[in-house]
């Protein structure tokens, strides 16, 4: 006779699993086409968002979209095969909705709006967390989007808890369901709390009970622990992660693992690491020839990985003064802590 009590829990499991999902988090001018094609062929993500695209008075041309977001000339597909959701970013509801369908045009399945963006430069031109302080104008911008767009292409928003103080997150969560989105996530911090330690995820919590849409909950997964932690406390079975996937590659890899029940096995980094950083110089290479740019790319990672590995602390130094990226490459190579 068929065990019934384990069959249920068997069941239990895989709908959890099939619920579980893991999205790489939109990081302007830190997670690129070229940081999401490495994390995303390193493996664990289910979908990742593109850096956003700022909506001002114009409208964008293919090329400028091609340029943010090339993932839309493969299916909307990074090379590895995840979708690639396209941000945009601005407070003109009318010129949104004209990019937006200018991007639908190209290929886009799914647009996210940005009401999170903490940049103070983005906030003095009315975009991003800065939204936050008129609810109204959250929803004005959902709704006109919505109803502007195919109804087969699914709209989302990002947002923080609020601009200053979290007084109107559930008012500006309610905005964005009643406008009609399908998916909120929730970067667990106020504007003005910044990437300070720690997020908040109990307001998720608060927020997917007001809510009648999907919450996705972000903000301080670093480890598999965190990860543990934020579904416990948050509630969500989806998550995504922002600077935990670029400090530790494989977190997302990792995350998979535990899901699926089989053994954990982080990645060190003499050996996977070093291989991934040699790919994703190489992918720098591709995407610009100017020693500048994979230079500072190279840089800025091993610096946010400093944290986690001691030997990205000693690549590092090596490399610190040194602008040419050929110069750096035999390095890299020959890269042993």
């Amino acid at each position: 006779m068929q065990n019934t009590k384990n069959t249920s829990k068997n069941n239990e499991i895989i709908e959890n699993n099939e619920k579980s999902k893991l999205l790489l988090a939109p990081m302007q001018g830190l997670c690129d086409d070229v940081m999401r094609n490495l994390l995303t062929q390193i493996g664990g993500f289910d979908e990742c968002v593109s850096e956003f695209v700022r909506i001002t008075h114009t409208v964008h041309s293919k090329s400028t979209w091609l340029r943010h977001v090339p993932e839309l000339a493969n299916h909307n597909l990074t090379p590895a095969g995840v979708p690639c959701v396209v941000q945009i970013l601005g407070s003109d509801a009318e010129m949104m909705s004209v990019n937006a369908l200018e991007a639908v045009r190209l290929g886009a399945n799914k647009i996210d709006i940005n009401f999170g963006c903490p940049a103070p430069t983005v906030n003095k031109h009315k975009g991003g967390a800065v939204l936050l302080q008129e609810p109204e104008l959250v929803y004005h911008i959902v709704k006109t989007l919505r109803f502007r767009l195919p109804e087969n292409v699914d709209l989302t928003a990002k947002m923080r808890l609020g601009y200053e103080n979290t007084d109107l997150a559930l008012a500006n969560a309610q905005a964005i369901a009643d406008g009609g989105a399908s998916l909120l996530t929730v970067h667990a911090r106020t504007k003005v709390q910044g990437y300070e330690p720690p997020a908040h995820w109990a307001w998720v919590k608060k927020i997917q009970q007001h809510i009648d849409i999907p919450v996705v909950a972000n903000g301080d997964v670093f480890t598999l622990a965190d990860y543990q932690a934020i579904v416990q406390e948050s509630g969500c079975q989806q998550i995504m992660l922002g600077r935990g996937a670029v400090i530790r590659p494989d977190l997302a890899r990792q995350i998979k693992q535990f899901q699926q029940n089989v053994p954990v096995q982080a990645a060190t980094f003499n050996d996977e690491i070093i291989v991934w950083i040699q790919q994703f110089v190489d992918l720098c290479c591709a995407k610009e020839s100017n020693n500048k740019y994979p230079v500072a790319r190279l840089k800025q990672w091993l610096a946010m990985m400093k944290p986690a590995y001691p030997e990205a602390v000693v690549l590092f130094e090596r490399i610190r003064t040194i602008k040419e990226i050929e110069q750096i490459k035999p390095i890299l190579h020959d890269f042993r802590a």
